[in-house]
């Protein structure tokens, strides 16, 4: 700023914190695609009073899908360690990703704020 102070804006912290454990959104986001009825996924952190953070995910569907919320929660579910399972999903239309294809979790974040 003028004052000559440097601020950190996005990306101080892209682990989610649930329950005192690390969850990192990139693993569930492999996960999520690997899947043949999801086409893009993000996850995110969401805050949560008992646990720190919830792990939500945010869905693109393949065109002609009819996969539910459970049933994404229940393909994560199956391949992680407890603590690492999505517990919220989202179904969106596109994921918000930067010009080199980042996911930019900030805008999630403020949709979900």
């Amino acid at each position: 700023d003028a004052d000559g102070y440097v601020w950190v804006l996005d990306r101080k912290k892209e682990l989610i914190k649930y329950k005192g454990f690390q969850v990192p959104p990139a693993e569930l986001e492999g996960l999520l695609i690997e899947h043949p009825e999801i086409s893009d996924a993000a996850v995110i952190g969401k805050p949560d009073e008992e646990s720190g953070e919830i792990p939500k995910a945010f869905v693109v569907k393949t065109e002609g899908s009819n996969i539910s919320e459970d049933a994404i929660m229940s393909f994560v579910s199956s391949k992680v360690a407890t603590f690492k399972h999505v517990r919220e999903v989202e179904f969106i239309d596109a994921i918000p990703k930067n010009a080199s294809g980042k996911i930019l979790r900030r805008v999630l974040k403020d949709q979900q704020a």
